[in-house]
């Protein structure tokens, strides 16, 4: 909890961060128990409880309710949020991820952006590998954004706004400034939006990579009779590294067909290797097919719970990992820790761009952001209940 004279204090502090785009973080007040200082937002009606920390901007518990009104913490995570920082596993749970999220092949691109990598030069970039034995970055390097500490410059009742300073971090160039807001609305809605903006030439690609299960643990173990529609008809063609490979796959008759909302679990005995050599169920990149920033572009729901949750977002892509090497403890409301959150317990679903574009020119999708031209991520969660 924060006092507050703490948040009064920061009143003005804020006013001079948005101005200045904030050059000095340590000038900002901060909790003591900063950066897992718990920040609790509660929608007026009720509808929807959310807590979040400092450290990644991230989203520790979400409270929905269910058919017969009884709230749920339908999000994975920890019960001592320390854990973000020190679990070896690092499953990421719920923070932003960034400066660029899913993976980077061999951990290098250029500027402008080629498709094999160039001899090392003034525009050649290498990031740390952690992914796949060293052979791609993940999530933005070894400390990207989810690793970091993040500083609260606005706060409401309903709202908390997050500021991060990337000097350069990870390898990446340049410097990057990120306000991520956080809000809770009535009538179930959770909002979450992202505005970077970059001092020189680089590449943002971010998400906010939320494992999802409806029923809570409650009545069931796994997302397997999950409902999912996807509004997408092709997927993103990957190697054993899930890297892509540039083509691109058409969902037609093949185990990544949610046109039609389908249990996730529907066709569980066709996605042996789709999301890896030995891996069982998906870890794949979905191609919206339409704007889904106003009609959602994925849906989600439990008929346990009854649990609804409706995506709309202004990302042109979504990524869908049923949590095959998932093995954490669990939170005590999930019946941890003697229990553990394990394969396909949960649904990660991660709003963001096309993965590794910047390795990938074929497709001339352009995420190199520069003074004048600044980022913009935004997705809105809206639950409601299913009979």
């Amino acid at each position: 909890m924060v006092a507050k004279k703490f948040f009064t204090a920061l009143l003005p502090v804020c006013v001079m961060v948005r101005a200045s785009l904030a050059t000095d973080p340590a000038a900002i007040p901060r909790a003591p128990d900063w950066p897992f200082d718990v920040t609790t937002l509660t929608a007026p009606d009720g509808s929807v409880t959310a807590k979040f920390v400092s450290f990644g901007a991230t989203m520790t518990e979400l409270w929905v309710k269910d058919r017969h009104g009884n709230a749920r913490d339908i999000i994975l995570g920890y019960d001592d949020n320390t854990e973000l920082l020190t679990d070896p596993a690092h499953p990421v749970f719920n923070p932003i991820v960034g400066r660029y999220a899913n993976r980077i092949k061999n951990g290098t691109f250029s500027i402008p952006i080629t498709k094999n990598p160039q001899p090392d030069g003034p525009n050649v970039y290498h990031i740390p590998t952690n992914d796949h034995d060293g052979q791609d970055t993940l999530h933005g390097g070894i400390y990207g954004w989810d690793r970091r500490n993040w500083t609260i410059v606005d706060k409401s009742k309903t709202s908390v706004t997050y500021f991060h300073l990337d000097d350069a971090d990870e390898g990446f160039p340049g410097t990057v400034k990120a306000f991520t807001t956080h809000s809770v609305e009535n009538g179930g809605i959770l909002k979450t939006s992202i505005h970077a903006s970059a001092s020189e030439q680089t590449p943002i690609m971010l998400t906010q990579h939320i494992y999802w299960n409806l029923d809570a643990f409650q009545g069931s173990e796994n997302i397997l009779d999950h409902r999912l529609h996807v509004d997408a008809s092709r997927v993103v063609a990957v190697d054993g590294d899930a890297i892509p490979t540039g083509p691109f796959i058409d969902v037609e008759g093949t185990a990544y067909d949610f046109r039609t909302t389908q249990a996730i679990g529907a066709r569980w005995n066709d996605t042996f290797d789709l999301c890896g050599p030995g891996c069982q169920g998906y870890d794949n990149c979905w191609i919206y097919d339409h704007t889904e920033e106003q009609i959602p572009g994925l849906t989600l729901w439990s008929d346990v719970s009854g649990i609804r949750l409706e995506v709309t977002t202004n990302n042109p892509a979504v990524q869908v990992y049923t949590a095959y090497w998932l093995d954490t403890p669990r939170k005590k409301v999930h019946g941890g820790p003697s229990l553990n959150y394990t394969k396909w317990s949960a649904v990660a679903i991660e709003q963001e761009g096309y993965i590794d574009a910047i390795n990938t020119p074929e497709w001339h999708v352009d995420q190199i952001y520069y003074p004048g031209k600044d980022y913009h991520w935004e997705t809105t969660y809206n639950f409601s209940t299913v009979d």
